[in-house]
């Protein structure tokens, strides 16, 4: 991802997402280095992810896929291939938080191996109050 991407992430973030994260967010992690990805077809962006990685490890701060083209696996995709880059980099274990209200983000994590390991109460922004997000982690392997 660089940041002539940014304009084309921010339309699937906020077509994906009631509460997006903004243009500076993502501006921020560019600038920081952490490795930001994404998943195209063509000229078309179809989804993205960041990742911080300190140490050994790793923890995915965005994925997402535009809500036109989910169910296709690309989610899956994008997944294993930060996962990969996160291997490259030294991690060993990699966090994340979902929402309990995503069910099917959920039901991937799982699928790829991933395990709740905590709540975060109150986390994310919701329509009423604040939404819990639930800590999931996933040891990778060694080299």
């Amino acid at each position: 991802m660089r940041e002539d991407d940014l304009e084309a992430v921010m339309e699937i973030e906020r077509r994906a997402y009631p509460f997006p994260w903004t243009h500076g967010i993502f501006r921020d992690c560019l600038r920081a280095d952490y490795p930001a990805w994404i998943l195209h077809e063509d000229d078309r962006i179809l989804g993205y992810g960041v990742l911080s990685i300190a140490a050994d490890e790793s923890h995915v701060l965005n994925i997402c896929i535009d809500p036109q083209v989910q169910g296709q696996g690309l989610g899956r995709r994008l997944l294993r291939a930060l996962l990969k880059l996160a291997g490259g980099h030294g991690a060993r274990r990699v966090f994340l938080e979902v929402r309990p209200s995503n069910p099917h983000a959920i039901a991937l994590y799982h699928d790829e191996g991933f395990n709740e390991i905590g709540r975060r109460p109150r986390y994310y922004p919701a329509h009423v109050g604040r939404e819990d997000a639930i800590v999931m982690a996933i040891e990778l392997l060694g080299p």
